[in-house]
């Protein structure tokens, strides 16, 4: 199946937006948009492994307490049980696709 991920990049001005892709099994792909200011909470993916890559935008990845500044093409993965939170730093929209792969 195609998907093209441009069609997948919807903000909100009040909260962050997330958008599956795809689903199967236990792995799903989905987009997180965040527009400047917006945040995503610290958070745990407990039995799963969290790759993320910047599409386009800049912002911050807090692993556990490493702060990590991010910007388009950036590849990060965070760990089982790691605390991931993530905020769009920069003047633009912040677009990620993410997958999250539980074990």
């Amino acid at each position: 199946m195609l998907k093209n991920i441009n069609a997948f990049q919807e903000f909100n001005e009040s909260r962050f937006v997330r958008t599956n892709l795809f689903q199967e099994g236990t792995t799903t792909a989905f987009m997180l948009n965040l527009l400047p200011g917006q945040s995503v909470p610290p958070h745990p993916h407990p039995n799963a492994h969290v790759y993320l890559y910047v599409v386009e935008g800049e912002g911050s990845f807090i692993i556990d307490e490493e702060e990590l500044s991010v910007s388009e093409k950036d590849v990060v993965h965070c760990a089982d049980r790691q605390m991931l939170a993530i905020e769009n730093t920069g003047v633009e929209p912040l677009s990620i696709f993410v997958v999250l792969a539980k074990s």
